[in-house]
């Protein structure tokens, strides 16, 4: 009988993966600000304009920072999301939600912030299309061709935002529903805020079918009895990072069978982790992972801020099977999971479904 083959890092990138928390800001890499700032140099490089005192990204930032005072413009925004969006899908990423929060900047509305971002993913779905017709016609093998990832948007808000603006961020989503909008996110520092105040905004997105994901238990300030409670109130469909949880919680979380976003190099790196070490081998994805295959809740492997923290999911899968013997069917099934709890709708669910089914192992 032959051996099973291990897994590595040509294998997690070919996996067809979903990637379900991602911000959209925290996923734009230093090459990507590095273009922008040569960008933005070049636009100051005349009489009318001062010349640009930020030194390159390249340089100034560090590997797992993202402290950069670049200014956002339409351009800029415009270029950092087909950028987010590239990485994604060369990564092998076959269906990806990012999620942003709505901001307003010179020239730009919240409004058109979002209709900005919602056009890129509409562009950046026109060139894939355009260069598989292109493979299509000059005969290449369909192995050789990528699988198109589909792409769409969540709005967030912020932990430190208004019933009023929060409401707002509701009511974009609605707009923009029709467009690629799939969702509202609750995020924002874990120990600001008072998270009691949303129920009427989750209810009105709720009820306009728009799906909801809360940030959960990501520090022990956020993570009180009376918190958790409440955020389970609002029905959400989806929870991330899911640290530090009492086992009635657990139990609850799996009667709901709520998806899970489970980011393993956040956490770690971030110091999150408490048990053990506070290494890979201490996250708590591997409780999660024992009870999924006991009819437990799905799992979607993520990245939160793959610009800051510099692993790819193709890694943090390759990481999941390092750290936890995970097989390359086990992380087959993992993707096969993260299908049933996307935002998108039945179609999109059919498609992933028969991607998931006809990759070889």
């Amino acid at each position: 009988m032959t051996a099973p083959s291990p897994v590595d890092a040509a294998f997690t990138k070919r996996l067809p993966k979903l990637e379900l928390h991602a911000h959209l800001s925290g996923s734009i890499s230093r090459q990507c600000l590095h273009e922008i700032w040569e960008q933005q140099r070049e636009a100051h490089n005349s009489e009318d304009e001062p010349a640009l005192a930020l030194e390159d990204p390249l340089l100034a930032i560090p590997v797992g920072k993202v402290d950069y005072d670049i200014d956002t413009t339409v351009s800029s925004v415009k270029h950092s999301t087909l950028s987010v969006l590239d990485d994604f899908h060369r990564d092998g990423v076959v269906y990806l939600e990012l999620r942003t929060t709505p901001r307003a900047m010179d020239g730009l509305s919240k409004e058109e912030y979002v209709s900005t971002v919602l056009s890129c993913m509409d562009e950046h779905r026109r060139q894939q299309q355009q260069q598989q017709q292109r493979l299509e016609q000059q005969s290449q093998a369909e192995q050789q061709t990528q699988e198109i990832m589909a792409s769409y948007l969540i709005l967030s808000i912020d932990r430190r935002n208004s019933v009023e603006q929060a409401m707002e961020v509701v009511d974009l989503a609605i707009r923009f529903q029709t467009l690629g909008v799939v969702g509202i996110d609750l995020c924002g520092d874990p120990t600001k805020g008072d998270v009691s105040i949303y129920r009427e905004t989750f209810l009105k997105a709720k009820t306009h079918g728009l799906k909801i994901t809360l940030h959960f238990a990501e520090v022990p300030a956020s993570s009180t009895e009376e918190e958790l409670r409440t955020l389970l109130s609002y029905d959400p469909d989806r929870i991330g990072h899911v640290i530090h949880v009492s086992q009635a919680i657990k139990d609850e979380i799996v009667k709901r069978k709520l998806g899970l976003e489970l980011c393993l190099s956040c956490n770690v790196h971030a110091k999150m982790i408490t048990g053990g070490g506070g290494g890979f081998a201490d996250h708590h994805f591997g409780w999660w992972w024992r009870r999924r295959r006991d009819k437990g809740c799905p799992i979607a492997l993520s990245t939160d801020d793959v610009g800051i923290f510099c692993s790819p999911l193709s890694n943090e899968f390759l990481l999941a099977a390092e750290h936890f013997d995970l097989s390359r069917r086990d992380l087959l099934s993992l993707c096969s999971g993260a299908v049933e709890s996307i935002f998108a709708g039945e179609d999109e669910k059919s498609r992933l479904r028969g991607v998931v089914a006809a990759f070889e192992v």
